[in-house]
């Protein structure tokens, strides 16, 4: 289903914890949808550039800055837009329920062991002001992250849950992305 062509806003929100396999599913889902990537790591590393984090509370000050940035640019978007981040519960229910138009969230399951291992492997490639090596296992897998936003985290929209230990089947996440897109009205 590509959302051009469907009409409407849509919002894909792509969310799991750190390592759980989202920034993997959502150019893919973006592509098949026809709709933007807007992934908060690719806008926390251009803020990086310009202001380095000095250590990891300013890393996360930045963080939240880009999901700013993120929903902002989400809400300019005619069609809609792919948000990929590891989105906090009690801070993303709001502005993720503000997105107007029909929002699906596709959560990214994964076990505990199999994200924090893909963190540490992917640490040494991003850029330092993540501060990836200084971050705990309690920092990197927690509630707030590592359960849907929708659903029982307090939002209103549907939530596709995917097992992202291995390879994903995007055309049918696509599938059901576009029937759940496709239903009733919430």
């Amino acid at each position: 289903m590509r959302q051009q062509e469907a009409g409407g806003h849509l919002y894909v929100v792509v969310s799991g914890p750190p390592g759980s396999g989202k920034s993997t599913v959502a150019p893919p889902l973006a592509d098949g949808l026809g709709l933007p990537l807007l992934a908060k790591d690719t806008i926390k590393e251009a803020l990086l550039v310009s202001w380095p984090a000095a250590d990891v509370d300013d890393s996360r000050r930045t963080g939240g800055a880009a999901m700013e940035i993120m929903f902002a640019l989400a809400r300019e978007f005619p069609g809609g837009a792919v948000l990929e981040a590891n989105f906090h519960r009690s801070l993303a229910v709001g502005p993720i329920g503000a997105l107007p138009g029909r929002t699906v969230e596709v959560f990214c399951r994964c076990r505990r062991e199999v994200a924090l291992q893909r963190y540490r492997e992917r640490a040494a490639g991003r850029h330092g002001g993540h501060f990836d090596d200084r971050r705990t296992d309690a920092d990197i897998w927690h509630d707030e992250v590592s359960r849907p936003v929708g659903g029982d985290g307090g939002g209103d929209w549907p939530v596709l849950e995917i097992d992202t230990n291995a390879p994903v089947d995007v055309e049918e996440v696509l599938a059901r992305i576009g029937s759940v897109a496709e239903g009733p009205a919430a």
